[in-house]
Formats: structure tokens, C-alpha cells, sequence
């Protein structure tokens, strides 16, 4: 995220979940060879896995038999700075929001989280990745093999003949494949990366991150490809800052797209099966597995450029392995229909695999949840604009457990609470803190600009704030902005 993401530093964040200990090293087994690609790192790397040196992710290098045989693959930018706010509002000025976050990350603390669970924000790294298909290439290819002895399956048709049936991964996994492109993204002037995107519609609509397709942007160079290899140039028809998303529009599509079937992110459960399809470091259509590790979690993630602002959402957390590249990617349930777009990793600090700094996943993904996506997508593609939900005040971005803080003031000295704005509307004033939006607990200003990006404009929440050390709660009505700026 980026769980796939090509970028620049992100805007402080509140905090970050606490890692647990590493397990105690077991005897060594064979290593396998892993893969790379755009998501973002961040705070502080856990304990290596078992028999690894180190600081190392990703375990000893892979032991080819006899002289054969890398966060990640060449050029592929890191993620892993990030931090605490300055203090910055949000709600009047969505371009200072997004530049609080540019310090090093504090330690790792919990705070306070929806219904009542912990709910740190994590500033995570966006997955975009840099690297081609020579990484794969490399970890591929063998040495001679002379001297071996291999024994051939019978070939009785019974014997070789594999049934899979609905609803295995092999499945879901053959199903949804043809409908899921690599795309590469390139500026005019060459630089770029890759990341993943999946059918949306039979019109030739590709939904991708915002972060995948960012190079390609101001005349740079856009391509898909699909799993049979057939490449097709295309481009952006809108993408969303704020929400990481954007749509990309094949040119000349083929007759026969299928677009992968949407679930519903809000009937999601902790412990569900997860699969997620992506391009790690280059490794086109590549297939992890895992299950739903936390939902709602606040995240807020950069891809690490200089001119960057943060995205903000309530994610799905999954412990499928995703990496630079898998951005963009679709999260799928059990039965094959996408519940999130993966975006964004907690990652180690440093990679071990190749020569690049970018790190790789340690279980710690996050997905946008379709069910926000869907809406996001259908504005592009209908007006090629974002359009964002707001309470019309600034809040506080600073590191905070105790709540979203209305500013004294908001951006360039205009005013914290918008004359006529929602907050204005419902009584907020400069100085309360806003503890509750409906049922979700409000521990900071970021958690809870995700929390409102997850409603449309026009609807109708409660929010919970303290002045003076009273409690009190109102009921407001969404309003609207429209586009990143």
C-alpha cells in the first residue's frame, strides 16, 4: 500500500499498534525465494523471523541447490519516515492536514479505537513498486540440475487430473485473475513504478490507487496488462487524493472484460478469509492469502514525495502478504467478490531482499473498503472529481488519544469553524474536543477524518465533544467539497 504506493513522506500520525514479540527461532527449513513492489513503510521493524539475522524481514536468503541461486527492487522509493502532527487543522484546509505528518514517527502506543478496541492511527506506507520482471527472473531461474533423480506423478487420467472446487483458492484465484492488470505508471521524465488494478466495468474502467497512477499524471505514460500478456495503454478519467483512489480507462478495451464481482465491506468479520492479487516488487499476478486481521482501522498513509499530502481511511486490516506493487490490487473474500483495494503497509524500517531501502510485508496490510471505493469510483468516472463529505471545522492533527481538537484557527488565519458549515450549524466552537462519531471512537484528528470520509455528503451523523469538561452531543448533516484542492 504504498501497500503499493510511489511516493514521499507522510504526514505525522497518532500512533502505531504495538508489534508482538517474535516467536522463538525454530530449526531451520529450505527458504523459499520471495517477490517485491508500491505500498509504504513505516515505524519500527519487529523481531526477524525465526532463523533470520537480525533486522531481516524476510528470513535467510533462499539456499539453491549447488551453486543457483531480492524495501525491494531497484528504484522503488521508501515510506518508512513518518510522524506526529504539528498541530495543523483539517476541515477548512485539506492542504495543511496533509502536511502534518513529516516527523519521524513516535514510538509505537495504543490509544483508544472503535467500539471501544484499540484504534491506533498508523502512518503507513503506500505499496508502488519500481522494479520489473527481472527480479522475478532471478528468483526463478535454477541451476543444472545434473545428478538429480525425479519420479513422474502416473499418468492415469485419475491420478493427474486435480478437482478444484468453488471456493478453494485455486478457484477464486483462476477466476479472478483475467479480470486483475499490472500498471506500469511512467512521467515524462521516466520515472515511475508499477502497482495493480482490477476491472470495474465492461466499458474498460480500470479502479487502481491514487498513489499507482500519480507519475503518470501531466502527460506521463500509462499501460495494463493483463495475465495473457496483452498490454493496452490507458488513462487517468479521475483519481481522489484524499481517499487514494483513482480510475484509469484502457484505450481500444477488449469486447469480452469481465469485472470482478463487489462484495460488501460492512458485513466483513475479523477472522474471514482474505486473498489478495498484486504485482510485489515486479512479480506480476502474484496470489497471497490471509484473513481479515481488524476492521476500521485509521490509517493515514503518504507515498513519500515531496509535494505529497496524506490519505486518510478506515481500513481493512489483513495479514495477507502484500508488498510495493500490490497497490491497487483487489482484497477478495472466500467467495471471490472484492471487499477492499489494497493500499498501504506498516512495514520494517529497512529491507533485507535486494539493495533498495523500501521493506516488505510483516502482516500488516491495509485495504480501502469497497463499499467507499465503489462511491469514490463512480464520481470519477462521472465527473472526474473527488467529492469529499466535512463538518466545515479544522482540527487538530497533532498525536492524541483524547480526541479530534477544534483548532483555535484554521488555514492562512481563516476561521477553525466555517461561518454557515455543519459544525457551525450543530454549535461546535474552537477548543472542543470530538470524542464520538455515532458509535466509532474519535481518538485524533486524522482518525477522525477518516471516519467521515467513509459517509457522503448529505448524511446525517451524531457527534459526541467535551467543552470544559462537559459532555454533549449533536446531530449534524453532512456538507460536501468537491475536488483534492
Amino acid at each position: 500500500m504504498s501497500t503499493e504506493n510511489e511516493g514521499n513522506p507522510v504526514p505525522p500520525a497518532p500512533s502505531a499498534p504495538p508489534v508482538p514479540p517474535a516467536s522463538p527461532a525454530a530449526p531451520p527449513q529450505p527458504a523459499a525465494s520471495d517477490g517485491d513492489t508500491p505500498t509504504a513503510p513505516i515505524p519500527p521493524a519487529p523481531q526477524g523471523t525465526p532463523g533470520a539475522p537480525a533486522g531481516d524481514p524476510y528470513g535467510p536468503p533462499p539456499q539453491a541447490p549447488e551453486g543457483s541461486w531480492p524495501p525491494p527492487p531497484p528504484v522503488t522509493p521508501s515510506y518508512a519516515d513518518a510522524g506526529a502532527g504539528s498541530g495543523a487543522g483539517w476541515g477548512s484546509s485539506y492542504d495543511q492536514a496533509h502536511q502534518a505528518y513529516q516527523q519521524p514517527q513516535p514510538a509505537p502506543k495504543t490509544s483508544s479505537g472503535r467500539g471501544g478496541l484499540i484504534a491506533a492511527v498508523l502512518v503507513a506506507a503506500l505499496v508502488a513498486g519500481g522494479l520489473g520482471g527481472g527480479l522475478g527472473y532471478t528468483l526463478a531461474k535454477n541451476n543444472d540440475n545434473s545428478g538429480s533423480t525425479t519420479v513422474s506423478a502416473s499418468s492415469d487420467a485419475g491420478a493427474t487430473q486435480v478437482k478444484r472446487a468453488a471456493g478453494t483458492i485455486a478457484a477464486v484465484a483462476a477466476g479472478a485473475l483475467p479480470s486483475t492488470v499490472t500498471i506500469e505508471s511512467e512521467s515524462t521524465s521516466g520515472s515511475g513504478g508499477t502497482g495493480t488494478g482490477f476491472v470495474f466495468d465492461t466499458q474498460g474502467h480500470i479502479i487502481t490507487n491514487n498513489h499507482v497512477v500519480a507519475d503518470s499524471l501531466d502527460g506521463g505514460k500509462l499501460t495494463a496488462t493483463f495475465p495473457n500478456g496483452k498490454k493496452y495503454d490507458a488513462e487517468v478519467v479521475g483519481h481522489a487524493q484524499g481517499y487514494d483512489v483513482a480510475v484509469i480507462k484502457l484505450k481500444n478495451p477488449p469486447s469480452d472484460l469481465k469485472p470482478l464481482a463487489l462484495g460488501d465491506s460492512d458485513k466483513v468479520a475479523v477472522g474471514d478469509e482474505t486473498i489478495a492479487i498484486g504485482a510485489p516488487f515486479g512479480l506480476s499476478n502474484t496470489v497471497t492469502t490471509g484473513i481479515i486481521s481488524a476492521k476500521n482501522r485509521p490509517v493515514a498513509s503518504s507515498d513519500g514525495s515531496t509535494d505529497s499530502k496524506a490519505s486518510y481511511m478506515s481500513a481493512l486490516q489483513t495479514d495477507a502478504s502484500i508488498n510495493p506493487g500490490n497497490s491497487g490490487g483487489p482484497l477478495l473474500d472466500a467467495s471471490g467478490a472484492v471487499i477492499g483495494i489494497n493500499s498501504a503497509i506498516q512495514s520494517a524500517s529497512s529491507g533485507s531482499l535486494g539493495s533498495t531501502g523500501q521493506s516488505g510485508s510483516i502482516g500488516l496490510g491495509f485495504a480501502i473498503p469497497i463499499n467507499q471505493a465503489k462511491y469514490v469510483a463512480q464520481q470519477l468516472i462521472k465527473t472526474g472529481k473527488p467529492v469529499y463529505a466535512k463538518i466545515g471545522a479544522s482540527v487538530s492533527l497533532d498525536d492524541s488519544t483524547g480526541g479530534a481538537q477544534i483548532t483555535d484557527s484554521g488555514s492562512g488565519g481563516s476561521a477553525a469553524v466555517e461561518s454557515g458549515g455543519p459544525a457551525d450549524k450543530a454549535g461546535l466552537k474552537p477548543g472542543d474536543v470530538i470524542t464520538k462519531l455515532d458509535d466509532s471512537v474519535i481518538d485524533s484528528g486524522p482518525t477522525l477524518i477518516g471516519e467521515i470520509w467513509t459517509h457522503k455528503p448529505g448524511d446525517k451523523v451524531q457527534i459526541t465533544y467535551k467543552r470544559s469538561g462537559t459532555e454533549h452531543t449533536v446531530t449534524l448533516t453532512l456538507g460536501s467539497r468537491v475536488g483534492d484542492n
